[in-house]
C-alpha cells in the first residue's frame, strides 16, 4: 500500500528531514520517499494514512492527501 501526500510548506532539506522523521516515528518500519521539487511525500508499508497526515501536521506542516 502506497499513501501520498501533497505538502506545500516543505521547502527545504531541513523540512524533508523534519517531515521523514516524523513519519518514521508514526510508522516504523514505513518507507519514505520525499520528491522535494514536487513537494511530494509517498509512504508505503503502512495504511495508517490518518496517524501519518496528524504526525506530519504536529511537525508543523500542512499535508493533504492525494
Amino acid at each position: 500500500m502506497s499513501i501520498e501526500f501533497q505538502v506545500p510548506d516543505m521547502t527545504c532539506g531541513h523540512c524533508v528531514k523534519t517531515i521523514t522523521g516524523a513519519v518514521n516515528q508514526a510508522a516504523p518500519g514505513a518507507s519514505v520517499a520525499v520528491d522535494l521539487p514536487t513537494h511530494r511525500v509517498t509512504v508505503t508499508g503502512t495504511d495508517q494514512a490518518d496517524k501519518i497526515e496528524a504526525a506530519i501536521r504536529e511537525a508543523g506542516y500542512e499535508p493533504s492527501r492525494v
